[in-house]
């Protein structure tokens, strides 16, 4: 099981996880949304490890 971070002061809001993964990472009402459910761990951490500015990170339970 993962668990996921999303650091909003680092983040340069690129939207490389929005555009790559939109069924986890979207935008609701405003405001950053991550359903870790939505996808495979695999795919996640894929889409993380592409974050330009590191503000996305998994902690592995």
């Amino acid at each position: 099981m993962i668990e996921m971070h999303w650091d909003e002061a680092v983040c340069c809001h690129a939207g490389v996880c929005v555009e790559s993964l939109p069924q986890v990472f979207k935008i609701e009402d405003g405001q950053f949304r991550i359903d870790p459910h939505a996808a495979s761990a695999d795919r996640i951490r894929e889409v993380v490890s592409q974050c330009p500015s590191g503000a996305l990170s998994i902690e592995e339970k």
